[in-house]
């Protein structure tokens, strides 16, 4: 079995990046493989946006990582500086930016390149979407 680690660039909707990432890790957690961590990167910070409220009729993206990382304990990771330049904050950098809002779920924590680099380090395959 394979050790992986999913980047995802994708925007939550406007894309198919995210959906397909998501699809993806679905199918090799289900075929017995690990995923150290899902790293969200440029415009695939959007997916951590608790704010996100699609049509009763569309598939919601946002909890479907949510409970696929609480169901199988995967990670999910966000690029701060990506996310920062995007309005996309924790609780803790609303805080340390002096802001009254936050918006990322706290299923999403926030990393660095740093942490992406950790990660593929560790794992046997980065796949990107």
């Amino acid at each position: 079995m394979s050790k992986f680690i999913i980047q995802v660039n994708g925007t939550v909707y406007g894309s198919t990046a995210s959906f397909r990432a998501l699809r993806f890790t679905e199918s090799v957690l289900s075929l017995g493989h690990q995923v150290s961590h899902i790293f969200f990167y440029q415009q695939g910070v959007f997916n951590s946006n608790s704010l996100v409220c699609p049509a009763s009729d569309e598939h919601d993206l946002h909890r479907a990582w949510t409970k696929l990382a609480s169901e199988h304990n995967v990670k999910l990771v966000n690029c701060v500086s990506a996310a920062l330049r995007r309005g996309v904050l924790s609780a803790q950098d609303a805080l340390e930016n002096d802001k009254q809002q936050y918006n990322a779920s706290e299923q999403f924590t926030m990393g660095g390149l740093g942490e992406l680099v950790t990660g593929i380090e560790q794992s046997e395959r980065l796949v990107c979407f």
